[in-house]
């Protein structure tokens, strides 16, 4: 049985195809491409960018003699009233039209759903939703810095109930305005993380929290002096990332005071960072994705279509 999974986010197109016999996903993926000093791109214009892109990134992934089950699709940002995002239409549109052509069903997710269970997937951990204890789950990136109580459901697959978030700035914003402030391309997660790699610094930044959510904006501010001030592009990069590192570690304490010590799951582009990873690794029953199913990408979008279908993983 193979299933295709279509995510058309405000960062990258991806497609990807699960195959429930072998377990095993097939993946592609392009970034859209934003223009030098600039930090994200108008709805309109990524968009654009999907309707170009979105042919290729399907192109070859459906092996000749494979059939498709059925189609899962990301058509919104979150599974809550009024979430929205133009980007995600496009997706939709190419799923619908595969249907209609081939009368194969198409299941509508939210991008959420699927960082979520691309995470699961990448770090084998499946088995969660087939319990009925809670998990504690975070989606880290451009759009989103929420930490989630997940439970497994039988009509939505999992259902997300927000514990708590960022009160301003995303993680990932912080991310990309930092590495634009030091001269990288956006988006400048992979570079920020190389750049910081080789400071030699000792930063312990504290978190700001408030009932268990967090605000970055100061830590953009405080980059800023820095970089004023004459330090090293290296250690403003590391001071930028051990400073989310510090606010997911807080959320994370906050969540397992007030639900228990339950699985926690990473996932988002953020999360694909392993400077970030250290200290929740040593402190939390703690999973992490690998970086391409961290990032964006469609492959847990896939595997919900084959979970609505009847699949067991």
């Amino acid at each position: 049985m193979i299933y295709l999974g279509i995510d058309t986010s405000n960062y990258t197109t991806s497609a990807a195809v699960y195959d429930s016999e072998s377990r095993s996903v097939r993946q592609n993926k392009k970034l859209l491409n934003v223009k030098a000093g600039e930090v994200g791109l108008r709805q309109s214009e990524a968009v654009f960018q999907h309707v170009k892109q979105l042919p290729d990134v399907i192109d070859g992934l459906i092996q000749i003699g494979e059939s498709i089950s059925a189609i899962g699709v990301s058509t919104r940002p979150r599974n809550i009233e009024g979430s929205y995002m133009p980007c995600f239409m496009v997706g939709e549109t190419v799923a619908r039209s595969i249907s209609s052509v081939g009368n194969i069903p198409v299941y509508k997710t939210s991008h959420q759903v699927g960082h979520v269970l691309a995470a699961l997937y990448s770090c084998q951990r499946l088995d969660l939703l087939s319990g009925n204890e809670p998990f504690i789950a975070f989606h880290v990136s451009g759009g989103t810095t929420d930490c989630l109580l997940i439970r497994a459901d039988k009509e939505e697959v999992i259902t997300a109930t927000e514990i708590s978030s960022s009160l301003d700035l995303k993680a990932g914003q912080l991310v990309d305005r930092v590495g634009v402030m030091l001269g990288l391309d956006f988006p400048c997660g992979k570079e920020l993380e190389k750049l910081a790699s080789e400071s030699i610094a000792r930063f312990k930044p504290k978190a700001t929290i408030r009932n268990g959510s967090c605000c970055l904006s100061g830590i953009e501010n405080q980059c800023r002096d820095m970089l004023g001030k004459g330090y090293n592009k290296c250690d403003i990069a590391l001071f930028a990332l051990k400073s989310v590192e510090a606010a997911i570690y807080e959320m994370t304490v906050y969540a397992t005071k007030k639900f228990g010590s339950l699985p926690v799951v990473y996932a988002g582009g953020v999360m694909s960072d392993k400077l970030i990873r250290g200290r929740l690794e040593r402190s939390f029953d703690s999973y992490f994705a690998e970086p391409a199913f961290s990032q964006d990408n469609a492959v847990g979008v896939a595997i919900f279509s084959a979970l609505k279908d009847g699949c067991r993983l």
